[in-house]
């Protein structure tokens, strides 16, 4: 929203960062069940990188293992790369369970007709919505999600109140701030989104302990 009828035009964009959640109880959510990432989640984070430059089947995406260069230049330490061959759906969901961050560059796709089938395309099938709706990593406080692939917050267009897509699976999952597209993200743009938004977010760790609440601000950024 704003003027843009010349470049010294005030946009909202200029006074508000922004950020979403699908439904209040999201907003509300915290982990029943502690979890050892919550008390021992190291500093900085162990971040799990997942790429997928050649799914088969699919357009190639070389770019993503530039993002994943981007994120292994923040955190150089703390960061497990699968891609490829071995970024299969077992092996990222189990990935998941001892890493607070994850990062997603990859296939996207919003199914309409079934929301419940929107997925992540990892090398050996559909990371779906569902499966990860009914995985529970407890993580609430820390967990931060980057869905660097298309359409990850597109809702179905019949079920405009419905908060049926593959974000919203994300903080079911238990990650407290998700990252995520409403449109198709180019494969160029992408590795330029990530090298922004990490180094915003690490020089924002270096300053204040509560990493999480500026998620939205290294995407501002």
């Amino acid at each position: 929203a704003g003027l843009y009828s010349s470049e010294a035009s005030q946009k909202v964009f200029d006074f508000v960062v922004s950020s979403y959640t699908p439904t209040v109880s999201m907003l509300l959510h915290t982990p029943k069940l502690p979890n050892k990432l919550l008390t021992e989640h190291p500093s900085p984070p162990n971040v799990l990188i997942v790429t997928q430059p050649d799914t088969p089947g699919y357009s190639r995406l070389p770019g993503t293992l530039n993002e994943a260069a981007h994120v292994q230049r923040v955190f150089p330490d703390t960061c497990t790369h699968l891609t490829g061959a071995q970024a299969t759906i077992e092996a990222v969901l189990e990935a998941m369970k001892t890493h607070a961050w994850i990062h997603l560059a990859c296939h996207g796709i919003q199914n309409s007709g079934d929301p419940a089938k929107s997925a992540f395309m990892l090398y050996d099938g559909h990371l779906a919505l569902g499966r990860l709706m009914r995985t529970s990593l407890g993580r609430g406080v820390e967990g931060i999600a980057v869905l660097s692939a298309c359409q990850t917050a597109a809702g179905d267009v019949a079920l405009p109140e419905e908060a049926v897509h593959l974000a919203a699976g994300m903080l079911s999952v238990g990650y407290k701030s998700v990252i995520a597209t409403m449109w198709s993200i180019g494969d160029e743009d992408a590795p330029v989104v990530a090298d922004t938004f990490y180094s915003s977010l690490r020089e924002y760790a270096e300053n204040t302990e509560h990493t999480k609440s500026r998620a939205a601000y290294a995407l501002h950024d």
